[in-house]
């Protein structure tokens, strides 16, 4: 509608917004951008983490991460993950009705957190978790505007903030206290405590991971599952694969092995389609030097801003765009870690989103353990995506009602 190129003024900022492939390549390329600088004041916002200690410490700390959470580590989390995501669905019972979305979330939610924070560090029992997930289901919903909007203007964001940085000042301690010598024994936040300068921000770095390991992958698998079931071919397909990996499905105590997963490659297309779908709205980079796209000049100063949404949805990409299509993944070197070209949902360049791969596997253990074990029914159209959000996952616009039943 506006052409290539576009600068909108919002909240005494300059956003430009580049659409065509020539803005996508200086936008991961280009000297003259900083990642850091465009997020710097939105993580300020949102945790409280003051400018100096974010520069100080953010290339250590992704690094770390990366290398945590690369493809060749992932084993060390995956039979962990699969035995806390089999305990928490065991408390759905063999049958029951609810929100798609609230049951990913009952399941997957502290699976995630005792994977990475270690078992009974953070609020999982049934009991303290209610006033828990109120409180981040807070910060959730309006980390988007609080990361861009004084906090005197969002007063119920502001206590659940301040409550959870309250708790995650006992989780450190914790963390701490049982932090053991030898490596491979320590949780991805005992290893962001050995790393971390200034050790009074590890609460607000703490917080800061939670939200990013929780904030986008919950609903991508919800959105997995709701595509899934939605489609009959694509379920019945699904059901074979899964067949044919683990026997009949609905057995007890089933053990999913990242090899096991390596098997059914149908459902990790399934899982990143849903992703491309359901990308971010936009992605943000600062201008710090001039650059020229196209015939425009862009000032030093803007936020350059590209939208994984729009291109995912540009048919020169991706055929059909709109269109649920699991096997267009057939094309990306999955083998080699590398996605389809344009595809730009965990970002792009040398900042790509450094949990990526940690991400995709949890999605795919809770999809394989859900359908393994559960048959559903869906009682509602699939929603549309909200369109309230620019940054993260689109969030589904209204609850999907399911059934559900253990598989004889």
């Amino acid at each position: 509608q506006h052409g290539p190129v576009f600068t909108i003024f919002a909240l005494g900022k300059r956003f430009t917004f580049v659409t065509e492939e020539e803005g996508t390549e200086v936008f991961f390329k280009s000297e003259d951008l900083n990642f850091e600088q465009a997020v710097q004041q939105a993580v300020k916002n949102a945790v409280s983490v003051p400018a100096e200690a974010f520069y100080e410490n953010h290339g250590n700390l992704y690094s770390m991460m990366k290398g945590k959470m690369s493809p060749s580590n992932l084993h060390m989390f995956s039979g962990t993950l699969c035995k806390e995501l089999r305990e928490y669905m065991a408390h759905l019972g063999t049958e029951g009705m609810g929100d798609l979305n609230a049951l990913v979330r009952q399941v997957m939610y502290p699976a995630v957190v005792n994977t990475l924070f270690g078992k009974g560090i953070c609020p999982t029992s049934l009991s303290e978790i209610k006033e828990f997930e109120e409180h981040f289901q807070k910060y959730d919903e309006d980390f988007e505007y609080a990361s861009q909007m004084p906090e005197c203007f969002l007063r119920n964001w502001s206590k659940s903030k301040k409550w959870l940085l309250k708790l995650f000042e006992k989780v450190v301690l914790d963390a701490e206290r049982t932090n053991p010598s030898e490596t491979a024994s320590k949780t991805l936040l005992q290893h962001l405590l050995d790393n971390l300068q200034g050790k009074h921000l590890a609460p607000n770095y703490g917080l800061l991971m939670l939200w990013a390991a929780q904030a986008n992958a919950v609903p991508v698998a919800f959105w997995t599952l709701a595509f899934i079931l939605s489609n009959p071919a694509i379920y019945k397909k699904v059901m074979e694969d899964l067949a044919s990996v683990f026997g009949k499905a609905g057995k007890d105590k089933l053990e999913v092995s990242e090899e096991d997963l390596k098997k059914i490659p149908f459902i990790k297309w399934c899982t990143l389609e849903a992703i491309r779908l359901r990308s971010p709205g936009a992605i943000t980079k600062k201008v710090i030097n001039p650059i020229r796209i196209k015939n425009f000049t862009i000032p030093a100063g803007d936020m350059l801003m590209l939208s994984p949404y729009w291109l995912h949805r540009n048919p020169k990409y991706f055929p059909d765009p709109e269109m649920f299509k699991p096997d267009r993944w057939k094309e990306a070197n999955l083998e080699k870690n590398a996605f389809l070209d344009s595809f730009v949902a965990f970002g792009g360049g040398k900042h790509q989103c450094p949990g990526r791969w940690f991400a995709i596997m949890e999605i795919q253990l809770l999809v394989v353990l859900f359908l393994y074990k559960y048959e559903f029914v869906l009682l509602d159209a699939v929603p549309k995506e909200s369109p309230l959000h620019l940054v993260g996952t689109q969030q589904p616009m209204a609850p999907l009602q399911v059934r559900y039943k253990c598989r004889e």
